[in-house]
Formats: C-alpha cells, sequence, structure tokens
C-alpha cells in the first residue's frame, strides 16, 4: 500500500505542473493539491489542514509575466506525504509539513527557473525543425516542454517519497521539542501574515462596510466559512446586478458638438 501511495503522489506532483500551464482540473494550488493528496494518504483532514497552512502562504503571490514564485503547491504535496507518514498528531504534522515543505517549496522556485531555461532551447529546437519543414519532429520536440517542467516537480517528490520520512524522523529524534513547538506557533500565525498580504491588494476602503459584516459575523457569531461565502456570493450578486442595470451616461451628444466644431473649423 505504501508503495502506490508513494508512485501516486509522484504522479500527482508530474500531473499538477501540467495542469496549470493548459487544463486546469487540479491546478497546483495547495488546497486542491492537499484535496488529492489526502484522498492518496487516507487522512484527508490533515491533508487540509496542512493544504490550508500553505495556501495561506500562498495568498496575493503569482508568477505574473514568467516570473517564478515559491511552489508552495509541492511544498503542501510533500509536506502531507512526510507528515502523515510521521506522525498521527495534528500539530506536530504542521510542524514536520512546514519543516519539510518549505525548503522544497523553495528549491521548487530555483527548478522552475532551470525548467524555463531549458524550454528556451526546446523553442528554439522546434523553430529550427519549423525553419525546416519538418513539422513532425517540431511537434515531437515540443513535447520535451511539458516532460521538462513536470520532472521539476516530480524529481523532488520523488527523493522526498524514498527518503523523507526516514530523514525526518532522524531529525525529530535530535531536534528539541521547543524548536518543533515553535513551528507549530509559525504555522498558526500563518493565516495572519497571508490574510494581511492579500488585503494589501484588496479595495479595502471602497468595500470596508463588507469586510465589516464578514468580521462580526465571524467573529461574534461564529458563522461557519461555508456560510460567510455564501453571504459574500450574495452581497457580489447583487452589487453585480446593480452595476449591470445602472443607467450609462449618454455621451453622444458630446461627441457631436466636438465632431460638429471640427468640420467648422
Amino acid at each position: 500500500m505504501e508503495i502506490i501511495q508513494g508512485i501516486l503522489i509522484i504522479l500527482l506532483s508530474f500531473w499538477m505542473v501540467l495542469d496549470q500551464q493548459g487544463l486546469v482540473i487540479t491546478t497546483w494550488f495547495p488546497v486542491m493539491v492537499a484535496f488529492f493528496a489526502g484522498l492518496i494518504m487516507g487522512d484527508l483532514q490533515t491533508a487540509m489542514i496542512i493544504g490550508g497552512t500553505f495556501q495561506l502562504m500562498n495568498l496575493g503571490v503569482a508568477n505574473i509575466g514568467g516570473s517564478s514564485v515559491p511552489n508552495w503547491g509541492l511544498a503542501s504535496l510533500v509536506g502531507i506525504y512526510v507528515a502523515i507518514k510521521t506522525t498521527n498528531d495534528i500539530e506536530q504534522a504542521k510542524a514536520v509539513a512546514l519543516a519539510v515543505g518549505v525548503p522544497v517549496g523553495m528549491l521548487g522556485l530555483q527548478l522552475d527557473v532551470f525548467a524555463k531555461l531549458a524550454n528556451t532551447y526546446v523553442t528554439h529546437r522546434a523553430q529550427k525543425f519549423a525553419n525546416e519543414k519538418n513539422f513532425k519532429a517540431m511537434n515531437r520536440t515540443f513535447w520535451i516542454g511539458p516532460v521538462i517542467f513536470g520532472l521539476s516537480t516530480a524529481i523532488p517528490t520523488t527523493l522526498c517519497v524514498l527518503f523523507g520520512d526516514k530523514l525526518v524522523k532522524l531529525i525529530l529524534d535530535f531536534v528539541p521539542a521547543w524548536f518543533t513547538d515553535g513551528l507549530s506557533i509559525a504555522g498558526s500565525m500563518l493565516p495572519v501574515v497571508g490574510i494581511a498580504l492579500l488585503l494589501q491588494f484588496m479595495p479595502v476602503k471602497k468595500y470596508l462596510t463588507f469586510l465589516v459584516i464578514g468580521f462580526v459575523f465571524a467573529a461574534y457569531l461564529n458563522l461557519p466559512i461555508l456560510g460567510i461565502s455564501l453571504l459574500g456570493l450574495a452581497f457580489a450578486y447583487y452589487f453585480f446586478t446593480q452595476k449591470m442595470s445602472a443607467p450609462v451616461a449618454n455621451t453622444s451628444n458630446d461627441t457631436e458638438t466636438f465632431e460638429g466644431d471640427d468640420f467648422d473649423e
């Protein structure tokens, strides 16, 4: 069973980066990766807690314009696999996932850069075949690109599957309890950091009313996150319909007057 789980985790790591480039079914968002990793590992609750922690680290971060960012999806996947195999305690699992996942996520940034550089050669090679009108060779060359991207996540995942849990157990035997407790505290602080980053990109002043309403429902009325999400959907739908039904200012008269002045001149 463990061998099958390891193989499926490696295949998932290979697939998620390809899916992000085109189909966008699973994506490499940590919470989505955590869902499938949890199904594979048979512990969906722990997986989603770890995935949610990494998702909050991912808020406000995007690889716009071909830039590279830490691969928190890969970090979540590796962290979930190693943590579930290492411990049954959720708090310790979060600490283990952070200890393993964060370095792997940062390594994913470097591997993404390497994959993009390697694909530059692939593109030039395909262009050479296109200039020679050898389109079959060109199409075959294009398949190398997705393989390179897939290997950029599959290789570190394979290493963690083969050696990760043994390495973590060895480290935990020597690492003092205060260090792992510190990682757990850091993991608890990540939601605050993630939300603060997200608020910097949101028009908070414009929609402060909705933000306060959501905070009141969550903090004072203990409304579950699904209920708050449905309220947000209702507000968004109402705001959208009001905007769509609002009359559009008629500027045709101004345009005609401007054109008339030009013709008079």
